[in-house]
């Protein structure tokens, strides 16, 4: 599933194409999706104006001068921009008619994603209110890693994993950063020292930044927002390579599952 680089891959390439525009019409073919679509969406942002686009762990916030649209790309959706009259395809669900003359169009073929509309903060939503802080913030350093992680039993990749610690570290970039950091994804999270977090931190934010830079990880179907695909995935060390050898000793990767999803390890090289 897309996952922070590749929501701030999507965000970068549609801000220039939504910041300052208008949208002047709007069509949801399909509302049932991982929230049904509020009925009043199109009413309330026919004639907006879009003032920003800035992201949230996953989740999209456009905001306008009647309120904020939430998106969350789910399992497989994508939002790109297309000429207008391009015809919808099966699983494009949403479309916003921009004064450009462009669509912002969502696609979703699982619909697990979501579109949601508050007149308030998007911050203070029941979905965002709760969250950790960002990985690449300066809130998010060895301190508060070393801190929150004290007396917890659970491994350390569960930990960094968790949206209530901090968000956006999904599966891979899980598995890469404790990689770079040379931590065993199944340490016992509070055994580990504070300089060690230190490292985890920064490898967290290296590996994030780096993905981004190259457009996040393309595995299935992720799909940029300027319509270009990610490239990270062709520099993954260790996520899908078990029995390969590792990057910097040779030895076989191994792997295990940690809470219900797929790790990837070196037993020399991590600890």
């Amino acid at each position: 599933m897309p996952e922070l680089p590749e929501v701030e891959t999507t965000r970068l390439g549609l801000q220039s194409h939504l910041e300052g525009r208008r949208i002047r019409s709007a069509k949801v073919r399909q509302p049932h999706l991982r929230w049904p679509v509020e009925p009043d969406l199109v009413r309330h942002i026919r004639g907006a104006r879009i003032h920003r686009l800035t992201r949230r762990a996953k989740y999209l916030l456009v905001y306008t001068d009647t309120g904020c649209a939430i998106w969350h790309l789910g399992m497989s959706g994508s939002l790109r921009m297309v000429e207008a009259g391009t015809e919808p395809e099966k699983h494009d669900h949403i479309d916003w008619g921009l004064d450009s003359g462009w669509l912002l169009r969502y696609r979703d073929p699982r619909r697990f994603g979501a579109l949601l509309w508050t007149s308030g903060d998007p911050l203070t939503h029941k979905l965002l209110r709760n969250l950790g802080p960002e990985p690449l913030s300066g809130k998010f350093n060895e301190d508060y890693l070393f801190s929150v992680s004290r007396k917890r039993r659970q491994p350390v990749k569960t930990l960094i994993m968790d949206g209530h610690i901090v968000v956006g570290v999904g599966n891979i970039y899980a598995s890469e950063s404790l990689f770079l950091a040379g931590i065993r994804p199944d340490r016992e999270a509070g055994s580990i020292s504070k300089a060690r977090y230190g490292r985890l931190v920064e490898a967290i934010k290296q590996v994030l930044q780096r993905a981004i830079t190259r457009g996040g990880t393309t595995l299935r179907d992720f799909i940029g927002g300027d319509g270009k695909p990610g490239y990270f995935a062709q520099e993954l060390n260790v996520y899908g390579r078990a029995g390969a050898p590792c990057p910097t000793c040779t030895r076989p990767l191994s792997d295990r599952v940690l809470g219900q999803r797929n790790t990837f390890f070196c037993t020399r090289c991590q600890r």
